[in-house]
């Protein structure tokens, strides 16, 4: 099968397109985006088209390859090992497992109004902005966030935000509409 047709109804596929954020895809054409509806009419098939890796003029710290960069189809870019891969049928990393995500914050000459500690600039993987405390972080383990709760979202509204509650008395809806 050419890689030009559809793997679902071997039809042809769409030049590519750009959506929005950044991505970008090739459609079936027998189908069709309806950004009312926001889904797709007729074969729902889409190619995802990604950067090919860059190789970069560095060495893994755990097996002493290449390092590659490389970004992820929502716009992640991350240094991984090239001796490195992902085994779709077990779903699992094979290789060298070494990866390094290029954590896109920058750090601000602002202090947190909560806890007095600095604030960061950093991006959704949606392309949103916003300001959130340095100390703010994650535990996957537990799956809680950590740290300082203060965000302040910088696209679309001059309101701030943190959990612990707001005008409206709601701690789990913000104050405004996104």
């Amino acid at each position: 099968m050419s890689e030009d047709l559809c793997p679902k109804c071997n039809s042809p596929l769409n030049p590519e397109e750009t959506t929005p954020t950044g991505k970008k895809l090739q459609r079936c054409s027998k189908g069709s985006w309806n950004r009312e509806t926001r889904q797709t009419e007729g074969c729902t098939y889409v190619k995802w088209i990604t950067e090919p890796p860059q190789e970069l003029d560095e060495v893994c710290p755990k097996c002493g390859a290449k390092l590659i960069l490389q970004t992820t189809r929502y716009g992640k870019k991350m240094k991984k090992c090239s001796a490195g891969g992902w085994d779709r049928e077990a779903k699992k990393a094979t290789g060298c497992d070494y990866v390094n995500w290029m954590d896109e914050k920058q750090i601000l000459d602002e202090e947190c109004p909560k806890c007095g500690e600095k604030l960061v600039m950093t991006k959704t993987t949606k392309g949103k902005k916003l300001k959130k405390c340095s100390t703010a972080g994650w535990d996957a383990k537990n799956k809680i966030a950590t740290g300082c709760d203060y965000v302040e979202w910088v696209n679309g509204s001059a309101e701030k935000f943190t959990p612990s509650g707001g005008a409206n008395g709601n701690e789990e809806m913000p104050d405004f509409e996104v």
